[in-house]
């Protein structure tokens, strides 16, 4: 039996959307809010995410993994909420190839996290710096995906993700 290949998910952005044009600074279009509503105290942002994600998420055939930076909050706020269990999570180093080599902080350490491993990857700063170091770099297949911030992850986004994973 083969593994499946790792998903590694952002929060701010794929999963909670900033609404107006994507743009940085856009508005935030108003957005239903979904019992029970999260404590402002963690992040008031908590509100828009929609737990109809979690079943979408759970269907697509790969090892779901945290790759955002609210860390352990994501498992103790994020996936309650949209009714995954608890998922494996990136930790970031504070070294390594970032802005100056024109990556994305991220995409070293989930190139190392991967370990030649076939991941596809969702978040809303990818560029062409990160697609090209990561083909250089990683040994395994790779899907770099970008996903429109004011929107979040869209229909469009999983029928991407289930056909790269077959």
């Amino acid at each position: 039996m083969t593994t499946p290949a790792l998903l590694f998910l952002d929060v701010d952005g794929p999963l909670i959307p900033f609404g107006g044009n994507g743009g940085a600074g856009a508005a935030a279009a108003p957005y239903p809010t979904y019992p029970p509503a999260p404590p402002a105290s963690v992040s008031p942002l908590l509100a828009r995410l929609d737990p109809a994600q979690g079943p979408r998420l759970a269907a697509l055939p790969y090892e779901l993994v945290w790759a955002t930076t609210w860390e352990d909050d994501a498992n103790a706020w994020v996936a309650p909420r949209l009714g995954l269990p608890p998922l494996p999570l990136v930790r970031w180093p504070d070294d390594g190839p970032g802005p100056a080599a024109g990556l994305h902080w991220k995409t070293a350490a989930l190139v190392a996290w991967a370990d030649g491993q076939p991941f596809a990857w969702v978040d809303d700063e990818i560029g062409a710096a990160d697609r090209d170091w990561v083909t250089a770099h990683h040994p395994g297949r790779a899907l770099l995906h970008r996903v429109n911030p004011g929107r979040g992850l869209t229909d469009a986004d999983y029928e991407t993700l289930a056909a790269w994973a077959r």
